[in-house]
């Protein structure tokens, strides 16, 4: 279903292997503000659990700078620090304990401080993100290119990567991100043709939770499939949860992430009498954190039926199934008939029949 990966050079954002064939890494971003130690410390933990490889935050101002050890100190998934202007943060940052950065060197405050936040990241050995979006590049390749192009954005990612480059810097790893599926795809094609740093799939502002969900998947599907990408963030107006769940199941359906649970729901209609919406999702976020505990073991497939039209059909095909009808589910196990539950109960009476299904 896709083609052979990339090769790309490897990096590492903590101990998260990036490039050179590595497992393609799932990040989102904080919407916290990172000066609010408790506020950020918990929406970390919580994409992790939703199975974020990386977190990238934003650091504005020196305060938010500050506050990166205590979170640092708090949480183990891997941490990008978002620098954009003053290296002082990207210095700070880095001192901080942080794993990556990004930043663009060519508004960063000249080769001098450039330097600066290198011999700091040498030291480290801490990557560097150079992250260039279409609603940001620089007026002389605006006027080249005669705007945001895929060849201004290739350009520009290059011209800061070849900054590092003559400061023989190379933890290097490219994103060049425009707002629309076309031109998205064009210039990841062009930079993945012209450069083996690993890259970092995006685009930026794709919007609401579905119209940002079918742009982004449209386009990095399209990307992955052709090989293209070692790391991928879907941008969404919504949740870090969200767009951490959205990235996970995009790289499933292209056989790109080991399997975990797969639950099968009808869309509902007229005839349920059954809150089927709520009780799928609710499914879904048990299993996926039953799958975490375990990652390689092999899972159910779970279907969460809403009337008797399809529901036996598909209980008979799904490992574990519950069949709605008046305010009760019937629970199914290997399509045999194991029990009815009321409303309220059927997403723990199903949940004990996956652990018994994974001989827990």
């Amino acid at each position: 279903m896709t083609a052979q990966r990339r090769f790309s050079r490897r990096i590492l954002v903590g101990n998260v292997a990036v490039g050179g064939g590595a497992r393609i890494s799932v990040q989102t971003m904080t919407k916290t503000d990172t000066r609010d130690v408790a506020a950020t410390v918990a929406q970390i933990l919580e994409v992790r659990e939703a199975g974020a490889d990386i977190v990238r935050l934003a650091v504005p101002d020196e305060a938010a700078a500050a506050a990166l050890k205590e979170i640092r100190a708090a949480v183990d998934v891997p941490l990008i620090a978002d620098i954009h202007f003053d290296h002082r943060l990207a210095v700070k940052s880095l001192e901080a304990g942080i794993d990556g950065l990004r930043i663009n060197p060519g508004n960063i405050g000249g080769l001098k401080k450039v330097s600066e936040v290198v011999r700091a990241a040498r030291e480290r050995r801490v990557p560097i993100r150079i992250g260039v979006n279409s609603g940001s590049l620089e007026k002389g390749l605006l006027e080249k290119h005669g705007g945001a192009t895929p060849e201004a954005l290739v350009e520009s990612a290059l011209n800061h990567a070849a900054i590092l480059e003559s400061m023989d810097y190379r933890e290097i790893k490219l994103s060049a991100k425009a707002s629309d599926v076309r031109r998205t795809v064009r210039t990841y094609r062009l930079l993945a043709a012209r450069t083996d740093y690993p890259l970092h799939l995006g685009l930026t502002e794709a919007g609401t939770f579905v119209a940002g969900t079918v742009r982004s998947c449209v386009a990095l599907g399209i990307l992955l499939a052709d090989g293209i990408g070692d790391t991928i963030r879907v941008s969404l107006t919504d949740t870090p949860v969200r767009e951490v769940r959205v990235g996970i199941e995009l790289l499933r359906c292209l056989g790109l992430r080991e399997g975990g649970p797969t639950v099968i729901s009808c869309p509902t209609c007229g005839r349920i009498e059954v809150d089927v919406i709520s009780v799928a999702e609710k499914v879904e976020t048990e299993l996926e954190k039953i799958h975490r505990t375990a990652p390689d073991r092999a899972m159910p497939t779970v279907a969460v039926m809403g009337c008797m039209v399809n529901g036996p059909g598909e209980a008979a095909e799904a490992d574990i199934a519950l069949a709605g009808g008046k305010g009760r589910y019937a629970l199914y196990c290997r399509g045999r008939h194991v029990g009815t539950v009321p409303e309220k109960d059927a997403v723990p009476a199903l949940i004990a029949e996956v652990r018994k299904w994974l001989g827990e």
